[in-house]
């Protein structure tokens, strides 16, 4: 089987469940305005919502990263990909089990967990394609022909042992019979929490780490400072997912603990910001945002830094008060996932798939194009939710207040999401337009270059 076949089929797939994902964000973001569009039960904003958000995390997220990690990993480590045939076969499971989890939550088969709606037998699924990718990076990572390992490589590592737990946790172990009440949604927030922070974290970080030094042809800043930051969220991290529940039935001690780690959070965020950075201004000031590549890398960096800022801030009691649970805490989740990691992703994409299939990028001004619509929808997306959310959580103070007037206020900033919503839409379609291209048009052949 030819080299990156495993990765390059993960990367297509993850493209469907994109635009899938994304159109199903649009039409939550219509509901809100129009509840009575597509009334019909496998529509209603419940069920479009738990798959839009499914389908983002997973079919689109984490099957495009594990897509890069099969490219990123043998380059890194001299070799090749521990077993092809593996990879494929775990491209095709996970997305009979992603394909499979979307079909049944809309049909109302779910479970009541958050993020963790994909039912049985499908969550077991997901949990064996885990191991067979953890097979594969371990293979490559034993049989590696290199001594010292890059940062990415102790990412990856990271991100196959920590999504294990994480997902078992949130998907399985929060459904056993004794597992009720508070512990529940102990577990649950513990999930909710470190799905962003220790799946989709190290595995974008892991892929930053590579694309941006490969993409401007300059050495990382720090090695030392990159180690510093993962030793410290492997620490870290694991600790924060009871700030959710700040003010609610759970142990004083406990909300303490989570505000403290969440704070502590700063230490590894401004070691990755500073490398990335950092390694940007070693770069000529002519190539530094040259090409889609650099741009999306750059605009996912700043996107994580306000991600990883923001956490702590809402953490604070008084904050927490006004900003959780609302439109604020929406934007928070949409600027990591859909801000900070994704824009990594596609900035992966645009420098991996190419030279997998040996063409160059069918049009960097299409790329450029989709970065700036994308760039200025999502910083007007996710501001409108932020300033919503502190509207919501004033008015909720007032205990003379309805939930009709709430409602009706907050039609305005619903509109503007709808409408960034809907750019961001044209920014994906014209993405997978230029991969489309790239891959069955008339792209050029890619001769020459330094993978």
């Amino acid at each position: 089987m030819r080299p990156n076949t495993a990765s390059k089929l993960l990367i297509i797939c993850s493209l469907f469940y994109l635009i899938i994902g994304v159109s199903l964000g649009f039409v939550t973001a219509m509901k809100l305005l129009w509840p009575t569009v597509g009334e019909i039960e496998i529509l209603t904003f419940g069920r479009i919502r738990s798959v839009h958000t499914n389908l983002v995390m997973f079919g689109w997220l984490l099957q495009a990263g594990m897509g890069l990690i099969f490219f990123i990993l043998p380059k890194l480590l001299h070799n090749k990909l521990f077993s092809e045939k593996l990879g494929v076969a775990t491209c095709v499971l996970f997305n009979i089990a992603t394909l499979g989890s979307a079909l049944f939550i809309f049909a109302g088969k779910m479970k009541n967990i958050e993020y963790g709606e994909i039912p049985i037998p499908f969550d077991y699924l997901t949990v064996v394609c885990w191991i067979m990718f953890a097979i594969n990076v371990f293979g490559t990572v034993i049989n590696r022909n290199v001594k010292y390992l890059y940062v990415s490589v102790w990412y990856i590592i990271g991100t196959v042992i920590w999504t294990s737990f994480v997902y078992i946790t949130g998907n399985i172990i929060t459904q056993l019979p004794f597992i009720t009440g508070i512990n529940q949604a102990n577990l649950t927030w513990f999930y909710v929490h470190n799905a962003v922070g220790l799946i989709f974290t190290p595995m974008g970080v892991a892929i930053a780490y590579y694309i941006i030094p490969k993409s401007l042809n300059t050495p990382l800043h720090s090695h030392k400072l990159s180690l510093i930051g993962f030793w410290v969220i492997s620490f870290v991290y694991v600790w924060t997912g009871a700030h959710h529940m700040i003010h609610g039935p759970i142990s004083y001690w406990l909300q303490t603990v989570a505000i403290l780690f969440s704070w502590s959070l700063i230490i590894p965020v401004v070691a990755v910001i500073t490398n990335f950075l950092g390694t940007y201004l070693a770069t000529a000031k002519d190539k530094r945002y040259l090409g889609p590549i650099p741009k999306f890398m750059y605009m996912g960096t700043i996107f994580y830094l306000l991600t990883c800022l923001q956490g702590p801030f809402q953490a604070i009691r008084t904050v927490n008060i006004i900003t959780s649970k609302n439109d604020w805490v929406v934007g928070h989740a949409h600027m990591a996932l859909l801000g900070a990691f994704t824009f990594f992703a596609v900035g992966g994409i645009y420098h991996v798939l190419p030279r997998i299939i040996g063409r160059k990028l069918y049009s960097e001004k299409l790329g450029n194009i989709q970065f700036w619509i994308m760039t200025l929808a999502s910083i007007l997306f996710f501001g409108i939710l932020w300033v919503g959310g502190v509207v919501q959580g004033y008015f909720w103070h007032n205990l003379n207040g309805t939930f009709l007037e709430i409602l009706k206020m907050m039609k305005p900033y619903h509109t503007i999401r709808f409408v960034s919503g809907s750019l961001l839409v044209v920014g994906i379609i014209i993405f997978l337009y230029n991969i489309m291209e790239t891959l069955w048009g008339k792209a050029q052949e890619l001769k020459d270059v330094e993978v």
